[in-house]
């Protein structure tokens, strides 16, 4: 019997009078959140305005959404379509089941339209998003922990997480403790997230690449992590489809950041051409206006002068004038 583990929440969601709060939701909003106020400091650090991040947020988050969902309910149909599915729970995001590699792909995509419509570069962006990403995936795990899903093997650690009766799988119904797969993930994200803050201030990361050192990072954790858990899952050539995945992302991200420094050293200058020039602007007219009374100061201090020389210049001519 296990004396020690982690327990598990008795139910996932809470009655505000009619309406419903949801962990897994909450642990999502925490996430967005905390992405976009450490993009938007790291943002404005680098040059840039402190609303650009949240503005591009607003293409990017929602694309995300509906992302991760469409890759989840693709790599996992069976469990909305077929005999005695309903295919209406495939909409039913709040339920859990985000894919995060679809919430990646298609929320570059929204980004990029944001990053377009602000006339700045998306990789910038990325690379000052990419810590507060990795955070809002370490939040985000907390709502599997509400929902007692994706959990690993059996196991009696003193950190297992009980799981209850109806969440458990149907080919151990009378283990309780699991390994919490959902609190590796997080932690383990934690850690990228502290990486690339670190290699990015180390080594003046640019042009996505502390972006590109986040998803590396990410899916090194996600390979070993992803072959602990006992949900259903597709299978190739006897690895889990998301092994698959993590492996061909993390040599995509190696590739372009080798391919990435060579082509494109260094860190990009700008980053947002709008707040440069209103930098700029705020700090050259002061000193151009100081120069311009200087120049006025010294031209009415020079008239007074002038004056007697002329005076007495014209008293010289007149004298040579009464002598002839």
């Amino acid at each position: 019997m296990n004396l020690a583990f982690i327990p598990s929440p008795s139910r996932g969601v809470l009655y505000l009078g009619p309406v419903p709060l949801r962990g897994y939701a909450f642990c999502i909003i925490i996430g967005v959140f905390v992405a976009v106020w450490l993009g938007g400091k790291r943002w404005v650090a680098r040059g840039g305005q402190k609303t650009t991040v949240a503005d591009i947020a607003v293409w990017a988050v929602p694309f995300g959404l509906v992302g991760g969902r469409l890759y989840h309910v693709i790599t996992s149909y069976e469990l909305y379509f077929g005999d005695g599915k309903d295919w209406v729970n495939a909409f039913k995001i709040w339920e859990g089941g985000l894919g995060i590699w679809g919430a990646i792909a298609l929320g570059a995509v929204g980004a990029w339209i944001g990053c377009r419509r602000r006339g700045i570069p998306l990789p910038a962006w990325a690379d000052a998003l990419a810590p507060g990403i990795a955070l809002a995936q370490a939040i985000g795990r907390w709502g599997n922990w509400f929902n007692q899903e994706l959990y690993g093997r059996p196991t009696d650690l003193p950190w297992a997480l009980k799981i209850d009766p109806a969440h458990r799988p149907v080919d151990s119904p009378d283990l309780a403790t699991y390994h919490p797969t959902f609190l590796y993930e997080s932690l383990w994200c934690v850690g990228v997230a502290l990486l690339v803050i670190w290699a990015d201030r180390r080594f003046k990361l640019g042009h996505g690449r502390a972006f590109a050192v986040y998803v590396a990072a990410y899916t090194v954790g996600r390979f070993w992590i992803e072959s602990m858990r006992v949900d259903d899952a597709h299978h190739i050539l006897g690895m889990r489809l998301n092994d698959w995945t993590s492996i061909i992302v993390f040599l995509g991200a190696v590739a372009y950041f080798v391919i990435s420094a060579k082509r494109r050293p260094g860190r990009e200058e700008v980053v947002e051409p709008l707040a440069a020039e209103a930098a700029v602007g705020d700090g050259a007219e002061p000193e151009e206006a100081e120069p311009k009374a200087d120049a006025d100061a010294d031209a009415a201090d020079a008239e007074p002068e002038a004056e007697p020389e002329a005076e007495e210049a014209s008293d010289e001519e007149e004298a040579p004038a009464k002598k002839s």
